[in-house]
């Protein structure tokens, strides 16, 4: 079987990401580009202020991890494979996409930050994130809870490239970002 042998959950994610596509596909082209699946971009000056907001979290998170991460790992092809493409593209569909849209339809947004509306659902998304990364269930069925990793997946993480879905305007960008945080974490564990 092609998936025998792999250390990650590809099926997983292309199943997740089919899902995500029948979903945004089965809406309309209005609500498509309010789920950010759109090459269109908010204003330059919102669009820079995003990236240099991401880009000043993913320097702390890159120094941060240099310092704490093991070290001394092989590289491995598929590692970088998966987590160059996967992790982003469909948890960026699914987290910043999908569920930020529904949320906001919930929520309304209400607190104005560079000409752009945020409200509970990206505070909502932003630890959600977190938590769907940091509660794991056991051998025995029990959840288990890391909060440091809840903690600082909210803080760093999510919250980066939740801000840069918003200041960007589309998945595009959320995306190559989720996927270079990714990859940079491959990368310091082969250091």
């Amino acid at each position: 079987m092609i998936w025998s042998g792999l250390k990650f959950a590809w099926i997983g994610k292309i199943l997740s990401l089919c899902f995500a596509l029948i979903v945004i596909f089965s809406v309309s082209k209005k609500d498509r580009e309010e789920i950010g699946f759109t090459t269109k971009t908010n204003s330059k000056s919102q669009l820079k202020s995003g990236i240099l907001i991401f880009l000043g979290f993913l320097t702390f998170d890159f120094i941060f991890k240099l310092i704490l991460f093991p070290k001394g790992g092989d590289f491995d092809l598929e590692t970088f494979a998966f987590q160059m493409t996967m992790p982003g593209l469909t948890e960026e569909l699914v987290f910043r996409g999908i569920l930020f849209w529904l949320l906001d339809k919930a929520f309304a947004p209400k607190w104005n930050f560079k000409g752009i509306k945020f409200g509970w659902g990206f505070v909502i998304i932003t630890i959600l994130f977190a938590e769907a990364h940091g509660v794991m269930l056991t051998e025995n069925y029990e959840f288990k809870f890391d909060i440091i990793t809840i903690l600082y997946l909210t803080i760093i993480s999510s919250l980066s490239v939740g801000i840069l879905r918003k200041l960007s305007g589309n998945l595009i960008f959320p995306i190559l970002g989720h996927n270079m945080i990714n990859t940079i974490n491959a990368i310091i564990r082969i250091l």
